[in-house]
């Protein structure tokens, strides 16, 4: 989903992307996303970050898989009872 987003930049910016999208025939909403993503993947390389890494355990729970299915499952069936009444 597309969200606006606003921000003040320096002109001779502005001028760069909007030629950019001429050159490349895209749109600047497409050079100023790939320019984001080459940027933050730069980033990364250059810190070593490891999304694995920097979330590892976050996914552990004090319950298996099969309960958290089973607690899933049964919180939408009464959600479902209670809108068909």
């Amino acid at each position: 989903m597309d969200k606006i987003f606003s921000t003040r930049v320096d002109e001779s910016v502005i001028h760069r992307i909007g030629s950019l999208a001429r050159r490349l025939r895209t749109s600047k909403k497409r050079v100023i996303e790939k320019a984001v993503e080459t940027y933050a993947a730069q980033v990364e390389k250059e810190q070593k970050s490891d999304v694995l890494e920097e979330t590892f355990g976050a996914w552990r729970r004090k319950e298996s898989a099969a309960e958290t299915v089973d607690h899933v499952r049964a919180t939408f069936r009464r959600a479902m009872e209670r809108h068909q009444r």
